[in-house]
């Protein structure tokens, strides 16, 4: 039902059919001439046959219905016969056209072509013949069964069939192939065109004068005019031309002028008569129509295959110029008679006729000019042999080229033989194969190599069969170990070669790796010691990879030995050092750890493992990294922020790293350690690892505490003593002049109290005392000396040389204290003058005071030195990182001191010196950390007083 639904045809296509049906019905109608009968000629019979054969079985019943629907239609505009008569009259006319298309669907395929006269015959005789037997009869019973016009069954069926195969000649084939033709949309010429306009003029003509009741007396006079349509235009025109003549037929019937209109009494026979005509017209412009087309077809045929042979001859020359092999044909005496065109190019040739020689052969004179003369002789022999027994020859030889360079040719020549075995002519070809063979040379010169590569290469290369037969052996291998191929079969093929060559202690293992191999086709590799042609066994490495075929089958093995003894020996070697260096790093007295580029640890030695208390795998997954877990597991609180910034630093800049720092043991206990780091680079100077080394200073830095303590007590004892010295000193040189003034005061009294006043005696007495209180005032002076600015002999001096004096003065201290002097000294200073000795003690005295300040830091500390000319003075500076100055205002005043045995002497007595040179000393603070001492001496000083 589906199927039925699905091949629904369109409703345009449906109207058309209805429309076609009931015009048929009214041509019908138009030519009943026989009173009594509704039809003579049925064109919807044709029209409902065409459409059957054209269309798929499957939408029959949708044409069934449109046929009825216009058959009801015609009957109600046209017949006006009785309903029931009507529709039965339709059901013959269906079953007719349905067995009519079921018949000629199956003789002449579907869909049919009509285009010979074979299928047009079969058409007329089961659509025309055989479908109307139906129709008729159902047509005629029932015109007899209701008595329509008191009509007969007998009387009626023979009009009646000959009515539905009048109209099935005249439109189905019709239909059928002007469907098909219009499709092709196939142009008329502009000579056809007007031969159709004037075989149309006279076809009117003759068929309005032929079909008419006064002027020609037959109307088959038509037929040539009809004929010469279908012949010409085959059958479109033969289409057009009936439809014409159908048409006048119709006309002159109505009118009544028709050949075929009369009195009642003839009118059957002058309708049987026009059912003749129109059949006979039909059937004859059908036959010439097909006839004309198998004819047409049968010069097509012709004419394309005239073409195709024509095209296959020059395909055939062409192949034969143009097919990448010379060719040749030789007469059965052995005559060139061609060459093809790639054969003369070959050779520089026009034609054969520039190889003939006088008094030579053609063949003969061929292979003397044009085939190499090493050559020219053996192959004129071996065509002459085959000449003379008829066999096929077979030779490569060289052949000169146009360009007269030989190449070599592969020449083949086959005999062709006629029916008895005659030879007719000989077929030669020859095909460059210079390349070819110049690659086969090429090839054997390189197998060549290979061999010699294969023999003279530095490893033992072997190969056996899948079964583990030796099948060959390299020269290395047989100069190695002694032994010929031959040797192994005799040996007992690869089980005794592994007896005689193999050490007794890997025999087992090697017999083992190989029959794994060879039964599970996995590579062959193993280490084993190898019997050298001496007699020394020598570690060996063998490899062996099977070789396979394309369906994976394992048809050879190929394997390499190769001499490893001394790699084996170095390598035991090297890991015996691997072992005591290990043994060394586990158990040195130092604590060693190993970290990636990134600073990540990677390795711990036992000493730092043990120290630590826990593994270096215990800090994964803590959600840190390994260092950071480190860090803050391990380091004091107090030191772990300025640890991880120098680790920082260091990681970024490539710096080594060292630092003292507390770190916690794993029983809790901080103890001071030293840690140093270092980079290990490669070639390139990229760093690779971080090998860190750490001590326990824990003891050592206590020890260096106390020896600081005892230092600064042992500087405070000495301090004291100087102060005391100091004052005895000046006790004893003031305490003399002072005494002799007061002796001498009390003489002047004596002298002036006596009875009478002895003013002589009282005058030299005065004279004593103001001697000796000027000798009290000289001492007091040179005292004074140091805290005021005198004149003192001064020489011109570079100040960079007392700079790097004081440097080198300071230098033990310095390392004593991790302080690194940075002195920075400009180029071209100028000569100053000054007194060396005063202004070298004002450089140790800054110096170690900007030490002491740094006592307290931690990390870096560095003391930096720098000497520039400003203007018309030299400026020194004096920088450290320490705590940085509290009292900056105080800090030049006698006996101020910021330092807990400090005197406070010291830089009143270097501002002293310094502004007895004319200069001035003051101090700043830096902007990170720590205070700058700056002094500045002129480069001309004048004395002063």
């Amino acid at each position: 039902m589906m199927s039925v639904w699905s091949q629904r045809p369109q409703f345009l296509h449906l109207g058309l059919f209805f429309a076609a049906y009931v015009l048929g019905c009214g041509f019908a109608q138009a030519l009943a001439i026989v009173p009594g009968i509704t039809v003579s000629i049925w064109p919807p019979g044709g029209v409902f046959i065409a459409t059957l054969v054209l269309t798929s079985p499957y939408s029959w019943p949708w044409w069934m219905l449109a046929g009825c629907l216009a058959e009801m239609f015609a009957q109600l505009v046209w017949f006006h016969s009785p309903i029931p008569a009507g529709f039965l009259i339709y059901v013959g006319n269906a079953l007719g056209a349905t067995v009519g298309a079921i018949l000629v669907s199956r003789v002449c395929g579907r869909p049919a072509r009509l285009e010979t006269l074979q299928e047009v015959l079969a058409f007329v005789v089961l659509g025309a013949g055989a479908g109307p037997l139906v129709s008729a009869t159902v047509g005629s019973a029932t015109l007899a069964w209701f008595g329509v016009e008191s009509q007969t069954f007998a009387a009626v069926w023979p009009l009646f069939w000959t009515g539905d195969a009048t109209g099935i000649l005249l439109v189905a084939p019709l239909a059928l192939v002007v469907i098909q033709s219009w499709r092709r949309n196939a142009q008329l010429s502009a000579a056809q065109r007007m031969e159709a306009g004037v075989l149309g003029l006279i076809f009117l003509g003759v068929a309005s004068l032929s079909l008419s009741a006064d002027y020609l007396p037959s109307p088959y006079i038509i037929m040539p005019p009809l004929l010469w349509a279908a012949v010409r235009f085959e059958f479109r025109g033969a289409a057009i031309a009936l439809t014409i003549l159908a048409l006048i037929t119709m006309a002159l019937t109505i009118s009544g002028y028709s050949q075929f209109v009369g009195d009642p009494e003839s009118q059957r026979e002058k309708q049987v008569m026009l059912q003749f005509f129109l059949g006979i017209s039909a059937f004859s412009a059908l036959i010439v129509a097909a006839v004309s087309r198998q004819h047409q077809q049968a010069l097509l045929t012709l004419r394309q295959s005239v073409v195709a042979l024509s095209d296959r001859e020059r395909e055939l020359s062409q192949l034969v110029d143009m097919v990448p092999v010379q060719i040749r044909r030789l007469t059965p005496d052995g005559n060139p008679i061609f060459f093809n065109k790639r054969l003369l190019d070959f050779l520089g040739l026009n034609d054969l006729t520039q190889l003939d020689k006088p008094h030579m052969s053609r063949l003969t004179a061929a292979i003397r000019s044009l085939v190499h003369p090493d050559d020219a002789s053996l192959l004129l022999d071996t065509v002459h042999h085959s000449l003379a027994t008829g066999e096929p020859f077979s030779l490569k030889y060289r052949m000169r080229r146009a360009d007269g360079a030989f190449r070599w040719i592969d020449g083949r020549g086959e005999p062709v033989r006629d029916h008895s075995g005659a030879i007719v002519q000989w077929y030669v070809i020859s095909i460059d194969i210079d390349d070819e063979m110049r690659a086969r040379e090429a090839m054997q010169h390189r197998e060549r190599q290979l061999q010699q590569l294969i023999d003279t290469v530095p490893v033992q290369i072997w190969s056996v069969t899948p079964g583990g037969c030796p099948v060959y052996i390299n020269k290395t291998m047989m100069d190695y170990i002694g032994l010929q191929l031959g040797d192994f079969d005799a040996e007992g093929g690869l089980p005794g070669a592994i007896e005689t060559i193999i050490h007794p202690d890997d025999r087992a293992a090697v017999v083992k790796a190989l029959n794994h191999c060879f039964n599970t086709g996995e590579p062959f590799e193993l280490k084993f010691r190898n019997r050298r042609g001496d007699g020394e066994f020598r570690w060996t490495e063998g490899r062996a990879e099977p070789l396979r075929d394309e369906s994976g089958r394992i048809i050879r093995w190929f394997g390499a030995n190769v001499d490893v003894h001394d790699l084996v020996t170095s390598q035991e070697a090297l890991r015996d050092r691997e072992r005591a260096l290990w043994q060394l790093v586990e158990t040195l007295p130092a604590m060693i750890d190993c970290a990636a580029p990134d600073g990540e640890p990677i390795y711990r030695s036992q000493q730092l493992r043990n120290f630590l208390g826990y593994q270096l795998e215990e800090l994964d997954g803590t959600g840190k990294s390994r260092l950071t877990g480190t860090l803050d597991a391990g380091v004091h609180p107090d030191d772990v922020a300025a640890v991880k910034e120098q680790y920082a630093r260091c990681l970024r800049s490539g710096e080594p790293y060292a630092r003292r720092h507390r770190l916690r043991r794993f029983d809790g206990e901080y103890r001071w350690v030293e840690t140093r780091a270092a980079p290990m680079r490669d070639v390139e100077g990229t760093i690779v690892q971080w090998n860190v080394i750490c001590l326990d200073i824990d003891g050592e830095v206590h020890v260096q505490e106390e020896l600081r303590l005892a230092q600064e007590r042992l500087a405070r004892a000495s301090q004291s003593a100087s102060l005391a010295e100091l004052s005895a000193s000046i006790a004893h040189e003031v305490n003399q002049p002072l005494a002799a003034v007061v002796a001498n005061s009390h003489a002047c009294q004596r002298w002036l109290t006596a009875k009478p006043p002895n003013l002589a005696r009282a005058q030299k007495t005065v004279e004593r005392i103001i001697r000796d209180a000027n000798a009290a005032a000289d001492v007091v002076a040179r005292i004074r000396g140091l805290f005021k600015r005198s004149v003192e002999p001064r020489d011109n001096t570079d100040l960079s040389t007392i700079v790097i004096e004081a440097r080198n003065l300071m230098t033990e201290e310095a390392a004593r204290r991790r302080v690194r002097m940075d002195v920075d000294v400009g180029s071209g200073l100028p000569l100053v003058a000054l007194d060396r000795v005063h202004i070298q003690q004002v450089l140790v005295n800054l110096i170690r005071n900007g030490m002491d300040a740094m006592d307290a830091v931690e990390g870096d500390r560095v003391l930096g030195v720098r000497v520039r000319r400003m203007g018309d003075v030299v400026q020194t500076e004096v920088s450290d990182c320490g705590a940085g100055i509290a009292f900056p205002d105080k800090i030049f005043e006698p006996f101020f001191t910021t330092k807990g045995n400090g005197m406070g002497m010291g830089l009143a007595i270097s501002r002293s010196i310094v502004e007895s040179h004319g200069g001035r000393l003051w101090v700043e603070k830096n902007d990170g950390q720590g205070a700058t001492f700056a002094f500045t001496l002129p480069i001309k000083v004048e004395a002063t007083q």
